[in-house]
């Protein structure tokens, strides 16, 4: 896709941090960071998200996303990682170039995760038969 923004920044037709990259996937530092070191990871082929991307390209991208992990865990002296990814604009996915979110972890950095609510047995029970259900 010639106009991806993604597209563009693996093309060098966009300044970027890159900060990994192999044939295939690259990551590099996003302008609009959660935390300082907060890196994104994309394959190099134009997927819109988990659903268009081949599992081989799915692989490729987690097992660099580990790689970027490590790297940013002990640049930053972070205490921990979120690896995260949005699918869809519902799920807050806003280039739509299939991407990991790489983000560094410190105490008290004020970033807080979705909420969570409370499930009964019954519920979980009847959801874990609908998601099995599905071929």
């Amino acid at each position: 896709m010639n106009d991806c923004l993604f597209c563009r920044i693996i093309r060098g037709e966009i300044a970027s941090r890159i900060i990994y990259e192999t044939e295939n996937v690259v990551s590099f530092l996003t302008i609009q960071p959660v935390n300082r070191g907060h890196a994104l990871v994309v394959h190099r082929h134009h997927h819109a998200d988990i659903f268009d991307t081949p599992e081989a390209d799915m692989a490729e991208l987690i097992v660099a996303a580990k790689i970027v992990a490590e790297k940013v865990k002990a640049a930053t002296g972070a205490e921990g990682v979120n690896i995260g990814m949005n699918n869809g604009a519902v799920a807050g996915q806003a280039i739509f170039h299939a991407h990991l979110h790489v983000i560094p972890r410190f105490p008290n950095d004020g970033f807080k995760h979705w909420a969570h609510r409370d499930a009964t047995p019954n519920a979980l029970a009847l959801m874990a038969d609908k998601i099995r259900a599905v071929k």
